[in-house]
């Protein structure tokens, strides 16, 4: 799945309430003699994107052609925000300015990876008529460049009850969908929309139902499907998952390891979910994807993003990603061997035909997996298995053996290679470590010009897969 995602370059569309998040780094460790307050001694000062601007952020990290349509002050922070959208590459059309409108600003304090305090410069009344106005011309201009519309309601007047409608209104004419992440008890101004993204309290106050099981969950997720006219509805359970409501309710379970700092990660939903689904995927897997996007953010401090490397890291690391997930074309090898090199892993390889996976292997691929961090597996595919053990053989066609390799712990990666030997996918690779049986011994290896060292490893006494065909021949005879 995240191959696929990662050739998808959706457009997506944002439209809300934009902010900086601003945050001061450092230590605490006295109290301040002027006040019962701690005294933190700042090391570091960032800004990103926050609100809205988080949304964008997501998307961009997760490889997105975005733009944004929104309302900021005439004011300095006003210009940052609009240079820092400009440096991420976002189309800003759909931007206006509004004057004597206070652009969003929130700032915190870190002491020693805590938040301690928040101060915020801000306005959140209504934005004038004209603005509302300006950027309904802007996006019906633009609309059918897009292929999905993001509305990100933080409650600071930018998404108001007529600009809601219209984008929805003339969204649905176009056929495209608008998804919703959004503020306040009454939900009523995003009606028609595909779905909204409420988390479990901002469901129970605009349902009114207090959710405490599944039966009242699902009441809460059909009550908003049918008062709001959704597509679908949804309701996200942090550590719980993702509750999604059709014609009956799914669940799909979070996948987090450690929580760090919650901040955006309802920014990074629905920013997964928008891609995924911009990119054809359906709601279900959408779903899977926007979980192990969020897990991500949450084991990081502050507003954060998930990339696709580090998506993709994850599931690995919690054994939820499919064993197709490490069988790699020889393209996507390079590009994985290249950013292992760039980080200084130490790569290992082997080859073979592994045609009935037996302990001999698995132990083979063990100590060949010590030699270093990364083990790539080079897998003989059934045409250069016939070339070389006969007609009779491969017994497992070639995705089934490169599957099962994949699905063992040690083995990274899997590349099949049809050549009679590994020559050229070693010169691609030069492996930190070559990895061969012990049959070797004084023999000469292919590929050994191209490796940092060869290292022979001792096959397990009486396993291999000839063995085991002629076990299993002299069986059948005896029957």
């Amino acid at each position: 799945m995240i191959q696929a995602l990662r050739d998808s370059k959706p457009n997506i569309l944002v439209v809300g309430d934009l902010m900086i998040d601003h945050y001061l780094w450092g230590d605490c460790d006295r109290i301040s003699p002027e006040a019962p307050v701690q005294v933190v001694n700042v090391s570091k000062e960032t800004a990103v994107l926050g609100g809205a601007g988080n949304v964008v952020n997501n998307l961009r990290a997760l490889g997105a052609s975005v733009s944004v349509a929104s309302v900021i002050g005439a004011d300095e922070i006003g210009k940052e925000l609009m240079l820092m959208l400009k440096s991420l590459g976002v189309k800003t059309e759909g931007l206006v300015t509004q004057e004597g409108r206070k652009t969003s600003k929130k700032s915190r304090i870190i002491a020693s990876n805590q938040q301690i305090l928040r101060y915020d410069k801000e306005s959140k009344e209504d934005v004038s008529q004209e603005s509302v106005d300006k950027i309904i011309r802007a996006i019906k201009k633009d609309l059918f460049l897009y292929d999905m519309i993001i509305l990100s309601d933080y409650g600071k007047g930018v998404l108001t009850v007529e600009l809601c409608r219209e984008i929805i209104k003339a969204a649905a004419e176009t056929g495209k969908k608008v998804l919703v992440d959004p503020k306040g008890k009454d939900y009523s101004k995003y009606r028609g929309a595909h779905f909204l993204t409420p988390n479990k309290k901002e469901a129970c106050e605009a349902t009114g139902i207090e959710i405490v099981d599944d039966e009242s969950l699902l009441r809460a997720g059909e009550w908003l499907r049918s008062e709001c006219e959704l597509e679908l509805s949804m309701i996200t359970l942090s550590e719980d998952g993702i509750a999604i409501f059709d014609e009956e309710m799914h669940k799909v379970p979070t996948i987090a390891k450690e929580v760090f700092d919650v901040t955006g990660a309802g920014d990074t939903v629905i920013s997964a979910l928008a891609y995924a689904l911009s990119s054809g995927k359906d709601i279900i897997t959408a779903a899977q994807f926007a979980n192990a996007a969020a897990a991500v953010v949450v084991g990081k401090i502050g507003s954060a993003t998930a990339n696709m490397d580090e998506i993709e890291a994850y599931e690995s690391t919690i054994h939820q990603s499919s064993s197709d997930m490490h069988i790699k074309s020889r393209d996507e090898l390079a590009g994985v061997v290249e950013k292992a090199k760039a980080k200084n892993k130490r790569i290992v390889f082997t080859n073979g035909c592994f045609d009935i996976l037996h302990l001999g292997h698995v132990k083979y691929l063990e100590v060949a997996k010590s030699f270093g961090d990364i083990l790539i597996v080079g897998l003989n595919a059934d045409s250069s298995v016939r070339e070389l053990k006969g007609p009779e053989r491969p017994i497992n066609p070639e995705y089934d053996r490169a599957y099962l390799l994949a699905a063992l712990e040690v083995v990274d990666y899997v590349v099949i290679f049809s050549e009679e030997t590994p020559h050229d996918l070693i010169k691609m690779i030069r492996p930190d470590v070559l990895v061969k049986g012990g049959d070797y011994e004084g023999k000469a290896v292919v590929g050994t010009e191209f490796a940092g060292e060869l290292k022979l490893v001792d096959f397990v006494d009486g396993k291999s897969t000839t063995k085991t065909i002629e076990k299993i021949k002299k069986e059948k005879r005896l029957c």
